[in-house]
């Protein structure tokens, strides 16, 4: 049985408490924990076994009174909530939750190759080869088109928030900062500072188009292994991000640098569609990796 399918089966039987019952409420003691796999900043996430199918699972535990006192309850809640409705193969899964007193248990697929960002600094010279670029690019896209269909803006995509599964597929994750915007209309300000989007600098009024611009960044950085606006201090990558100033090292290709350059745009009505960026002739030709 292939990872995927053992994702679905578990999916099923949890979604469906086939092996319960109906009336079931899962709780920890259903799961055995294993090695930490991180610290976040509610809690922390543990590998785990499902007891009665065995299936390997992560569990991100957050504790309520670090929410409540971070004022975040909402953020939490819109996160549980959009990430529950997403179903596809390159999107993180959420496959259930419950709570107790003190804390809120998510039960999530299982990325066996953690951190997007590990694997690109460990890289050689720190940066991805175009091959893997253009694959990785490809299965991003996918991922934030089935979220923009869904009326779902991500808002925080970095290669710290995406995940490498065991077949060395990328599973986009984090959905914190997210938002579903049916009218995709929004304003506030979030994300990671050096992948802001000009109209998010100079607060205007923003739409899905944003996440394209993050795609664009993110490419960049899988090319070069730093995004393509990092300066020292906040005002100076803004003045870098609304001036467009970027410098392409020597080495980056030329399908690349078009791609890019379709996506970085001022205007967000000009950025490259997304099934667009699946079908450049650069990613094309790359789309499969190595």
């Amino acid at each position: 049985m292939t990872m995927r399918n053992e994702v679905l089966e578990l999916e099923a039987k949890i979604t469906s408490h086939e092996a319960y019952g109906t009336s079931y409420k899962w709780s920890p003691k259903d799961f055995e924990l294993g090695t930490a796999l991180g610290q976040g900043k509610f809690g922390h996430v543990h590998i785990a076994r499902e007891k009665k199918t065995g299936y390997l699972v992560a569990i991100k535990t957050l504790f309520k009174s670090q929410i409540v006192k971070s004022r975040c309850e909402r953020q939490v809640m819109r996160e549980i909530e959009i990430q529950s409705h997403l179903k596809h193969p390159n999107i993180l899964r959420l496959l259930t939750w419950f709570y107790d007193e003190r804390r809120i248990y998510l039960v999530v697929e299982f990325a066996a190759g953690g951190e997007l960002y590990k694997h690109l600094t460990n890289s050689p010279k720190g940066r991805f080869p175009e091959s893997k670029a253009a694959k990785y690019i490809y299965q991003v896209a996918d991922a934030v088109e089935y979220c923009h269909q869904n009326h779902v803006i991500h808002r925080d995509i970095k290669p710290e928030n995406i995940l490498v599964d065991f077949s060395g597929d990328l599973k986009l994750a984090d959905f914190g900062w997210s938002v579903h915007a049916p009218s995709q209309r929004r304003k506030t300000m979030c994300g990671t500072l050096d992948y802001l989007p000009p109209e998010m600098i100079k607060r205007e009024v923003y739409d899905v188009s944003v996440d394209h611009w993050c795609i664009g960044v993110l490419l960049y950085e899988f090319l070069v292994g730093k995004p393509p606006f990092e300066s020292e201090g906040q005002d100076k990558t803004y003045a870098r991000i609304l001036a467009l100033d970027m410098v392409y090292p020597e080495h980056v290709p030329e399908g690349a640098k078009d791609l890019i350059s379709k996506l970085l745009r001022h205007s967000s009505k000009e950025r490259i569609s997304l099934d667009a960026v699946k079908k450049h002739y650069w990613v094309q030709q790359f789309k499969n990796g190595s």
